[in-house]
């Protein structure tokens, strides 16, 4: 299954929300909209600094992955950019995969 980062940053109104709520009920509510498309929330983290929280999760498919990002982006309260991980063997079978490439302007 697919592993996602999901880096998010909170508008005033999902700040105040936040504020309302608390962090382990943001958290919880997280977990179950992931799960409500079929993936798991591995670790949900409140930062400092240029994003307000960082998700990382499993996702089915790229689908699931993009249906997030609509209804969250659709409410309003958060902006999220999603980025797939990927393991260190994934990398290795990538790196190995024979692909036809000519750097620009080379014969």
């Amino acid at each position: 299954m697919p592993k996602y980062l999901w880096q998010v940053t909170y508008t005033p109104t999902g700040a105040a929300g936040l504020q309302k709520e608390g962090g382990t009920a943001r958290r919880d509510a997280i977990t179950r909209m992931v799960e409500s498309v079929g993936g798991t929330v591995e670790s949900c983290h409140f930062a400092l600094g240029s994003h307000d929280m960082f998700v990382i999760g499993n996702l089915p498919d790229t689908v699931a992955a993009a249906a997030l990002s609509i209804r969250t982006t659709a409410e309003g309260a958060a902006r999220s950019e999603s980025v797939t991980l990927l393991t260190p063997e994934e990398i290795d079978e990538a790196v190995n995969r024979p692909t036809d490439y000519r750097v620009p302007g080379a014969e």
